[in-house]
């Protein structure tokens, strides 16, 4: 049943739903109970958004291995982005993970080693991972653009709508379980949704292109700041391990 659907039927019968609070406490903190949801209207909006999901995958990009996938990002001149790079950022891990972690865009950090997650943000992903029994080496990482916009500022759409091909095929290539979709700029672009994460969270999502199931939380960098949010980010972690398989 997609969320929309259970939405509704919730709604009917009056019952709210409830986010469990079963919380880890030597990394997560202490047990504590949240209530939050999309609402009917929030998700009505945004699957009623135009805006395209991605961009079509050509013949010839739906025939590219790994190591021709890399070299194409690499000479990617597609948007503006890749005037301020030092290098592309295409992705780490596992190439046949059972977990897919999608974040948002490379910062300073990822620009300057080649890699998503690192950093204070990258160890705090990695404490995540393992907290449900994964290394960061059993999983893929990739963002939803490949270049670091300047200043470090979000990615724009029509960029990550020209990464979106390379990125879908990424995703064909591993073949993940399910796709955790890190940060609102990765959530809002991989389901062309077009509402607050927190409402987006505890909510189960489908990658529609490839019908991979999707779970969403809150970026780790965010987590650093708001420390008081990892008791969600908790809750999603388990969903995670829970469609991992």
């Amino acid at each position: 049943m997609d969320a929309l659907k259970q939405l509704q039927y919730l709604q009917t019968l009056g019952i709210p739903v409830w986010v469990p609070g079963d919380f880890s406490p030597d990394f997560f903190g202490q047990r504590h109970v949240v209530s939050e949801a999309a609402t009917i209207a929030d998700i009505q909006t945004a699957q009623a958004d135009d805006k395209p999901l991605s961009v079509q995958l050509s013949d010839d990009t739906r025939t590219l291995d790994w190591d021709a996938l890399k070299a194409r990002v690499q000479g990617c001149t597609d948007c503006g982005l890749h005037r301020g790079r030092t290098q592309t950022v295409f992705g780490v891990g596992s190439q046949n993970a059972q977990v897919m972690v999608i974040g948002e865009a490379p910062g300073a950090d990822e620009d300057a080693q080649g890699e998503p997650f690192v950093g204070r943000a990258g160890k705090l992903l990695n404490e995540m991972l393992r907290a449900i029994g994964f290394q960061r080496e059993e999983v893929y990482i990739a963002n939803i653009v490949k270049c670091q916009p300047p200043g470090n500022r979000n990615p724009q759409h029509d960029e990550a709508l020209h990464c979106s091909a390379y990125l879908q095929r990424q995703i064909e290539l591993v073949d993940p379980n399910v796709i955790f979709a890190v940060g609102k700029v990765a959530a809002q672009n991989l389901l062309r949704l077009d509402i607050p994460i927190g409402k987006m969270r505890g909510n189960r999502y489908s990658y529609a292109p490839l019908d991979i199931p999707v779970i969403v939380t809150y970026h780790p960098a965010y987590l650093l700041r708001s420390p008081r949010e990892k008791r969600k980010s908790w809750e999603d972690l388990k969903r995670l391990k829970s469609l991992a398989g």
